[in-house]
């Protein structure tokens, strides 16, 4: 789910108009055909950034098409590749672009994440690329079996999703890529779009770890879907026994296992509602402590096909209030992230509340999610479930905080030492 970003985003964006005869989703897993991918060696592009440090390009791509497939029955396909790009020293990402491939076979992807594997985490990812054919990798997490506590072990490196171009991140900024790192590349194929072979692959554009650059870190937060039926199928559970929220909890372990029921639970928690019996209804809000100090640079909102707005307050209730994001027109085909034009402090025991609307009805007018199954909806990975996932960016507070490049993937951020002075990172060899 990434973004296309603007260099000086405001805080109200009024998304294309939604497009309701096009897209659909819901993706396919990989069970059969897997391709590796491959790196090109890092390469200098002859550009430089404004204070002139020299941008490197590294280039990934599958060398030939990948097939999706979608295990359980279900329509949707998470698969991970792992990749060498072959970094020697540590390097700042300044932008990325990401291709979903050619033609028709385009629509089929839902979102691309890149995630990092810092050299601590490579020995147990390697183990999962048998073959060199890469993995199944539904949730959160492109590990199996990854509890949340381990989410910040392979911090996210980029994301695309629909509508995003090339991806520049905030001026004076970079997201830190040490040396002798792997990269995880997870795609969301959507099947209710088509099983063709894509083509896919990534460039990420790097510049010296001695740029003056402050770390960027994403911080994720989530929160639950509990979306009933639109009230005449509700009403008639024997035509649509899946408008039932049990049947629906079961159908969503069936097709991405049980993991995803306790995601949900989890996220009914985090958010104060009752597990047992959690809130229902076409919107959701959300509050939660902020997990990263520093400034906000950069938000980002993701939902799905039933989407309609988002917002993000930061302190809600308080006279420090403030909204750093607010989506009036969601537009899932029209993804996009916001660079804040003023950033935005936040502390240890702040607050940021993000509030998700959606539209049931839309599941019965589009046409690929008129493919699925009228369900009860909540959060999913496939594209006919739904998400409310706020992205907020940070840097830290000082501005001549450094990077501790060994600690990377070990916490929520990367490393710095706040009263420390910045110096030139150690590179490596």
């Amino acid at each position: 789910m990434n973004l296309h970003a603007r260099r000086h985003g405001a805080l109200t964006h009024n998304a294309r108009p939604r497009r309701r005869g096009t897209w659909a989703s819901v993706l396919a897993l990989s069970a059969g055909l897997v391709v590796a991918m491959v790196a090109v060696p890092a390469q200098a592009s002859g550009a430089a950034t404004a204070d002139g440090a020299p941008v490197t390009t590294i280039s990934m791509s599958n060398p030939a098409p990948y097939t999706p497939h979608a295990p359980s029955g279900g329509t949707d396909d998470y698969h991970c590749t792992l990749v060498d790009p072959h970094v020697n020293h540590n390097s700042f990402i300044v932008s990325s672009q990401f291709s979903p491939g050619t033609g028709s076979a385009v629509r089929e992807v839902h979102h691309e994440i890149t995630f990092l594997v810092p050299p601590s985490v490579a020995p147990e990812v390697k183990a999962l690329n048998k073959s060199g054919k890469g993995w199944t990798c539904f949730g959160e997490s492109p590990l199996p079996a990854t509890s949340l506590a381990s989410l910040t072990a392979t911090p996210w490196l980029s994301a695309w999703a629909p509508g995003h171009g090339k991806d520049v991140l905030p001026a004076t900024t970079g997201t830190p890529l040490p040396a002798h790192s792997l990269v995880i590349m997870q795609v969301h194929y959507n099947l209710l779009e088509g099983d063709k072979p894509v083509k896919v692959g990534v460039k990420l554009n790097t510049v010296p770890a001695s740029a003056d650059l402050r770390p960027l870190t994403l911080t994720p937060y989530p929160a639950p879907i509990n979306m009933p039926c639109p009230v005449a199928e509700a009403a008639n559970l024997t035509a649509y026994p899946l408008c039932s929220r049990a049947a629906s909890l079961q159908y969503l372990s069936k097709r991405f296992g049980p993991s995803a029921v306790v995601f949900q639970n989890i996220l009914e928690f985090l958010c104060g509602e009752n597990v047992a019996n959690p809130p229902e209804g076409d919107s959701v809000t959300c509050t939660q402590r902020i997990r990263q100090p520093g400034y906000i640079v950069r938000t980002t909102a993701h939902m799905h096909l039933l989407g309609r707005s988002m917002t993000m307050v930061v302190n809600p209730g308080t006279p420090q209030a403030q909204t750093v994001l607010n989506v009036p027109n969601y537009d899932f085909n029209y993804q996009k992230s916001y660079d804040l034009k003023n950033w935005v402090k936040v502390v240890p025991g702040d607050t940021v509340q993000f509030t998700c609307t959606y539209d049931p009805t839309l599941a019965s007018e589009l046409p690929a999610l008129r493919k699925a199954p009228a369900h009860f909806v909540t959060w999913g990975d496939g594209s006919s479930d739904e998400m409310c996932l706020g992205l907020i960016q940070t840097v830290p507070l000082n501005p001549h905080a450094t990077v501790d490049w060994s600690a990377i993937g070990t916490h929520g951020g990367y490393g710095g030492h706040p009263g420390a002075s910045r110096s030139t990172p150690t590179t490596g060899d």
